[in-house]
């Protein structure tokens, strides 16, 4: 999971390598690690654990635009056959989901696939094209 992850070598030159402490609010001994290393070794921890249902939670808002492309397009292999609920403000994650509830107001305002609701939902598809607009300036 940590070579799917980018993250084998980091870890191999940590002191104690997977066991060394990665809090420094609570370890005065602990590494620092940048925000998208420590949300790279959350999602790892996730994944490791045997589980059918696995709940990510904006998961990649602290990396890169660049790794958190990677993890999406690496996301279904990662989860094998796992159940994954992925939470995201960003639209571009939801490409890779078999299905996506969106709400609205708190009140669910469709569930369906990325292109049935780009097609048929007025919401979802100004979403999704104003996040794409965004990201194609930042990129430009």
């Amino acid at each position: 999971i940590l070579a799917d992850l980018d993250m084998t070598v980091r870890m191999e030159r940590l002191p104690k390598g997977v066991k060394s402490l990665l809090d420094k609010s609570i370890y005065d001994d602990a590494v620092d690690m940048s925000g998208g290393e420590k949300q790279k070794i959350a999602i790892a921890r996730a994944l490791y654990k045997a589980s059918s249902l696995i709940i990510l939670d904006e998961p990649t808002a602290a990396l890169d635009p660049l790794a958190e492309a990677e993890i999406y397009e690496s996301f279904n292999e990662l989860v094998k056959d796992q159940t994954a609920i992925y939470i995201s403000h960003r639209m571009s994650s939801s490409i890779f989901c078999d299905k996506i509830l969106l709400l609205q107001d708190g009140e669910i305002a469709a569930f369906d696939s990325h292109e049935n609701l780009k097609k048929s939902n007025n919401l979802y598809s100004e979403l999704f094209l104003t996040q794409a607009a965004h990201y194609q300036r930042e990129t430009a």
